[in-house]
């Protein structure tokens, strides 16, 4: 049965919260059916401040997860949640602990946010840079820079997939089919295992484009909207997709992005081995 409320999850970290919050949303997946409300605390880094956010949750009856670094800060945080009979999921904690008991070292115990840049960040600003530059079919010279590069009709999340993935430090770029148009030849001269040939049932298509149409003052039976002519389109893709059968197939229907772009990642590595080791 469904819960009506959506129920609030509070996600706190000593730094961005990124981390905690990929976990928290992942898990989630897990439960479809129910509305939940994730907020983000970032940058709790004092025992004030842990205050003020637990006892905000123990009034909501929110669940927290937690990453927080430093051990006698992490100390605090349980004991203020106990006081505040707050659910506390501690991500990172335990895990630095069993990593340093492997390692046989102890941890620096620094926020991220706080370490020296890295060269995986500077990795994410490129990719992202060039996720931008590369949206909606811009600057095809650039396809053979690329990582990973998705194709497919108009509002199968290419832009947002693509964001997320350059989040992940890979270079992303995208293609839009678009019906009696031909795709830059230069589409063509990307690796197959490289392309990500993206697809949706057209009753979730229509259902988003209609919407579309909705935000932009547009009438719903313009073309975009119509079934018959999302049905061409999609006809259209699915053309060029036969003609190259390297490239993936992934159907984006009811999944949220995260779950798509675990699909596209884990493709991706065993793509990338098997042309290696068949180069």
């Amino acid at each position: 049965m469904t819960d009506p409320a959506h129920k609030p999850i509070f996600v706190v970290s000593d730094s961005t919260g990124e981390t905690a919050e990929r976990v928290v949303r992942a898990a989630l997946l897990q439960f479809p059916n129910h509305k939940v409300r994730v907020r983000l605390f970032t940058r709790i880094r004092d025992e004030d401040a842990v205050t003020e956010v637990l006892t905000k949750a123990g009034k909501q009856n929110a669940m927290v997860v937690f990453t927080i670094v430093r051990p006698e800060l992490r100390e605090f945080f349980h004991e203020c949640a106990r006081k505040n009979e707050v659910e506390a999921v501690d991500v990172i904690g335990s895990l630095i602990h069993k990593v340093g008991t492997f390692l046989e070292a102890k941890p620096l115990n620094i926020p991220s946010a706080q370490m020296p840049l890295s060269a995986e960040y500077f990795k994410r600003v490129e990719a992202i840079e060039f996720a931008v530059k590369s949206d909606d079919g811009k600057e095809p010279r650039n396809l053979r820079k690329a990582d990973l590069v998705l194709t497919g009709v108009s509002r199968t999340s290419k832009t947002p997939l693509s964001t997320y993935l350059a989040g992940r430090g890979l270079k992303v770029a995208n293609v839009p089919l678009v019906m009696g148009v031909d795709p830059p030849p230069e589409l063509y001269e990307v690796p197959g295992h490289k392309v990500i040939a993206l697809t949706v049932e057209i009753d979730l298509l229509l259902e988003i484009r209609k919407q579309r149409l909705r935000q932009l003052g547009m009438p719903e039976d313009a073309n975009y909207g119509l079934r018959d002519h999302v049905r061409t389109e999609l006809e259209f893709a699915h053309a060029i997709f036969r003609k190259n059968p390297d490239w993936m197939i992934v159907n984006v229907t009811n999944r949220a992005i995260e779950e798509t772009a675990t699909i596209i990642l884990e493709a991706y590595k065993e793509r990338a081995e098997r042309a290696e080791q068949q180069g």
